[in-house]
C-alpha cells in the first residue's frame, strides 16, 4: 500500500479513516492533532512554567518530547519534569533511571521526590500494611491520591503554573465509561482536556496534551521517533474493573473503528451539560493539610490517619 498522503510506501493503517500512512505523515498527523488540542482548549500560555509529571512510560515520555520541542519555540516560557518515586521495588528503579535519562538527553531540568521520604511509607509497604485493613482499597486509589497530592504540592512550591500528564485517549474514556457506570457524575464533571472545575490557588491546573491520541499511536509515535522509555507495566497499575473495561472498549472498536473518538466525543458533551447545569457542592478546606475538600479531610489526609502516618 502507499501512503494516501504523500504516495510514499505506506507503514501504518489507521482504521478508523480509512487511511495507509507513512511514517513521516503519521509523525505530522499525531503532532498535529497534539498541537490541535492544545490551541482549541487553551492548554498553554507562551509565559506558562509547566511541569510535565514524568513517570518514564511512553506516555509522559512522549508529552515531554512535545512540549519541550513547543517550549524551544516560546522563550519566555519554562519547562520542567518532575518524577515521584512511590517506592515500588525494580519497577520503580526502572522507571526513574528511565525518566533521568530522557530529562538528560534534552536537557530539561528534573525533580524527584519520594512517597518514603514525604509520607513516611513506600507503595510497597503501603500495600503490605493494607492486607491488615477490614475494608482496604485497591492499590491504585491509595498511590492515586498521594501521587496527585504530592505532585501539586511540590508544583505549587516550584511555582509551576501547570500540570501536563500523559492521559492518553484510551485512559480517558476508560475513565469516563467507569464514572458513567458507578454514577459518579461529579467526576465526569471534572474531566476534560483540563481537569477539574474549580480555580483556586491552592490547586495547580493539569493538562492533557496527549488526550485526543489512541494509546497504540503513542506507542508507533514514540517508536518512529526512536524515543526511548520503560516498557514495563506497574505491579499495582490496574484493578480488574478497568481491565474489564478496557477490553470490553477495545473490542467494540476492533468491529467499529471510530467508536473511541466518539466515545470521548460523547463524553465532552457530557462533561459541557454537567458543567453548565450544575453547581459544585460547597468546598473547605482540610483541617490538617489545608487543600481543598467537599469534608473535614481531604483523601491524602484520610489515608495517612487510615496508615497512621498523621
Amino acid at each position: 500500500m502507499k501512503c494516501a498522503r504523500c504516495n510514499k510506501r505506506a507503514e501504518i493503517e489507521l482504521k478508523y479513516s480509512g487511511e495507509f500512512l507513512c511514517g513521516n505523515c503519521f509523525i505530522r498527523l499525531f503532532e498535529k492533532r497534539v498541537r490541535r488540542n492544545i490551541r482549541s482548549n487553551r492548554l498553554l500560555k507562551p509565559t506558562d512554567k509547566t511541569a510535565v509529571a514524568l513517570s518514564g512510560g511512553k506516555d509522559s515520555t512522549v508529552v515531554l518530547h512535545i512540549l519541550n520541542d513547543l517550549h524551544k519555540r516560546a522563550p519566555r516560557s519554562e519547562l520542567i519534569a518532575i518524577s515521584i518515586d512511590q517506592g515500588m521495588g525494580k519497577f520503580q528503579e526502572k522507571s526513574l533511571n528511565a525518566a533521568k535519562a530522557i530529562c538528560k538527553k534534552l536537557g530539561v531540568k528534573q525533580y524527584v521526590y519520594s512517597f518514603g521520604e514525604e509520607f513516611g511509607l513506600t507503595m510497597d509497604e503501603i500495600v503490605e500494611r493494607s492486607k491488615r485493613l477490614k475494608n482496604p482499597a485497591p492499590a491504585c486509589s491509595y498511590c492515586g491520591v498521594l501521587r496527585r497530592k504530592l505532585l501539586n504540592d511540590k508544583a505549587r512550591e516550584l511555582g509551576i503554573t501547570k500540570i501536563a500528564t500523559g492521559h492518553n485517549l484510551d485512559d480517558e474514556i476508560q475513565s469516563s465509561l467507569m464514572n458513567f457506570i458507578r454514577g459518579d457524575l461529579d467526576r465526569i464533571a471534572r474531566m476534560g482536556a483540563i481537569a477539574g472545575v474549580i480555580k483556586n490557588e491552592k490547586f495547580i491546573p493539569r493538562i492533557k496534551p496527549l488526550r485526543e491520541c489512541p494509546e497504540e499511536e503513542v506507542r508507533v509515535y514514540a517508536g518512529l521517533k526512536r524515543i526511548e522509555f520503560e516498557t514495563s507495566r506497574c505491579p499495582y497499575s490496574e484493578d480488574a474493573f478497568r481491565r474489564t473495561i478496557r477490553e470490553v472498549i477495545d473490542r467494540i472498536e476492533e468491529r467499529h473503528p471510530g467508536s473511541k473518538f466518539q466515545i470521548l466525543k460523547s463524553t465532552d458533551r457530557l462533561i459541557s451539560i454537567l458543567r453548565s447545569e450544575t453547581r459544585p457542592g460547597e468546598i473547605g478546606r482540610c483541617r490538617i493539610c489545608g487543600d481543598l475538600t467537599s469534608g473535614d479531610l481531604c483523601k491524602a489526609c484520610q489515608i495517612k490517619r487510615e496508615f497512621g502516618l498523621d
